[in-house]
């Protein structure tokens, strides 16, 4: 007999076995312990003016002389006592399970089935692992044939004509990744219902099945395992492997795109269209998010819009000018509440600390995406807004400085770039409101990183030439030793700038060396 040898890649099989884990013993009766607790009862054991005997035994003792009373299945281990490491299955007995499960596989064969029927079989086919396993099936060349692509071409009229055995002839396969997986795809050529027996498979086996369907031309195959994917529910890493063969594959017709249309758009106009689109889109929901009337749920979804924005480059589609369009509408209604309540005017004042929330949202997107040097050159502007502070209750304020505060810990943690006049303006407009909103800011808001806060001010006076320093330090000395805790301690940039100021000021000890450069010159007399 000849044996004729088909190479074929397929996909790789992982296969993980876990020892078997010992059940945890059942848990003991009640009883013995309950009757005893009664009869310590009985005895006066446990009437505090009525000690016990000393020949009887405490409470304390029956119960320790019981065997453990486990109130729950789940049973915690020991740390004093160490784990015992799972035994290591060798590669002779991973090789002797999986030979065993391919040789079941073969073995389960439905009344009526041809599949692996050595009785009216024309092809013994042999699949060679890349590991070394082979396993032996019997196949019948016309379903071959009539299926598969590949195989019409190695097992056509012209191959058998050049063998010199009437058969069953021996067709050998070598290098497949994935065994079990090719003797599933060659099995579905024996099924009427492909997409049935599709249904008892997962979402990784079919995607195996795909690809060596596509490898040997299986047509049948390849639709009926794009229709599963199709309808099936993903799970997030299971996404990625569906979004990555069908890329690799290419594959040519309806079917892989109608699968692909779960992760992405139909393309039917440019790059520029298509990202303008997105924007609108991100804009939208973001204007939702702003307009949102549950308290709670919308700062849930702000959470999370901020980590998908953050998480996922694919979402950069939404332009400056979309994100600053969405900062201008709440600082539009900010200002018109806020001058509202500044003439006495409560009837929405509520508004204020929503547009100030909304406000302090959109700046962390800002920062996060490095494009809040502009909001805060507008946001240091707001003259009427800073004049009018201190005509409104702090209740209804103090929401508008924790906007305030973002941007002082922006600018000390290097996170905005602006221009020192840019920096001093808006510690002039907005300095002594904070202040006056800090002691509410500290009870009030949860959360609240009272040192990040401080240490961000006092990062970014530092950042102020020398006079502008010691301006602002100073007066910030006064009040805190005035206000205590309702002042924010900016007490280590204090302490930087006196170092600043006096220490390498006065006198020649704490004032560093200047550095000097020597040029030696050569007389070329010489």
């Amino acid at each position: 007999m000849i044996c004729q040898q088909l190479e074929l890649e397929k996909p790789s099989l992982d296969m993980e076995l876990t020892p078997p884990i010992n059940g945890h013993t059942s848990l003991n009766s009640f009883t013995s312990s309950f009757t005893k607790f009664n009869s310590a009862l009985t005895a006066g054991l446990l009437n505090p003016m009525s000690p016990p005997p000393r020949s009887s035994p405490t409470l304390f003792e029956m119960m320790a002389s019981e065997p453990d009373i486990q109130p729950s299945t789940h049973i915690l281990p020991n740390p004093s006592v160490p784990l015992v490491p799972k035994p290591q299955i060798s590669a002779e007995d991973k090789q002797a399970l999986t030979m065993q499960r391919l040789s079941d596989i073969l073995a389960a064969r439905s009344p009526g089935n041809q599949f692996n029927d050595a009785s009216s079989s024309d092809i013994k086919l042999a699949l060679t692992s890349k590991d070394g396993i082979t396993v032996s099936m019997n196949v019948h060349r016309p379903i071959l044939v009539a299926h598969s692509r590949f195989f019409a071409v190695k097992l056509s009229d012209r191959w058998i004509k050049q063998q010199r055995v009437l058969g069953p002839y021996i067709v050998e396969i070598a290098d497949c990744d994935d065994v079990e997986v090719y003797i599933e795809t060659l099995r579905l050529m024996y099924c009427k219902d492909l997409r049935k027996k599709l249904m008892k498979e997962d979402v990784t086996r079919v995607l195996g099945i795909l690809k060596v369907s596509a490898a040997i031309g299986f047509d049948a195959g390849v639709l009926s395992c794009l229709e599963y994917l199709e309808a099936a529910p993903w799970a997030e890493d299971e996404e990625e492997k569906v979004v990555s063969l069908l890329t690799e594959l290419r594959l040519d017709g309806a079917g892989a795109a109608e699968v692909l249309k779960r992760v992405s758009f139909e393309v039917n106009h440019g790059i520029e269209e298509e990202r303008s689109e997105n924007g609108d889109v991100l804009l939208n929901l973001l204007h939702v998010v702003l307009g949102g009337k549950d308290e709670r749920a919308r700062r849930d979804i702000k959470g999370l819009v901020s980590k998908m924005l953050r998480e996922n480059p694919s979402l950069s589609d939404l332009r400056k000018e979309s994100l600053y369009s969405a900062c201008d509408m709440c600082l539009q209604s900010l200002r018109r509440h806020f001058l509202q309540a500044a003439v006495s005017d409560f009837k929405e004042v509520g508004q204020i600390s929503r547009q100030a929330d909304n406000l302090h949202w959109m700046l962390d997107i800002l920062i996060d995406r490095q494009i809040a040097e502009e909001f805060l050159r507008k946001w240091a502007s707001q003259f009427e807004l800073s004049k009018a502070h201190s005509s409104i209750p702090a209740i209804h304020r103090y929401e508008v400085s924790r906007v305030t505060a973002r941007l002082f810990v922006g600018i000390g943690k290097g996170q905005i770039l602006v221009p020192k006049d840019t920096r001093s303006l808006l510690l002039e407009t907005w300095l002594v409101p904070f202040y006056g909103d800090f002691p509410w800011m500290r009870k009030a808001s949860k959360g609240l990183d009272r040192h990040l806060i401080e240490e961000g001010l006092g990062s970014m006076i530092l950042t102020l030439p020398l006079a502008q320093q010691q301006e602002i330090f100073l007066g910030w000395f006064e009040r805190f030793l005035n206000s205590g805790e309702d002042c924010p301690n900016i007490q280590r940039g204090f302490e930087v700038w006196w170092k600043r100021a006096f220490w390498r000021r006065n006198g020649e000890e704490g004032r560093p060396r200047p550095l000097r450069i020597t040029v030696a010159t050569i007389d070329k007399r010489l």
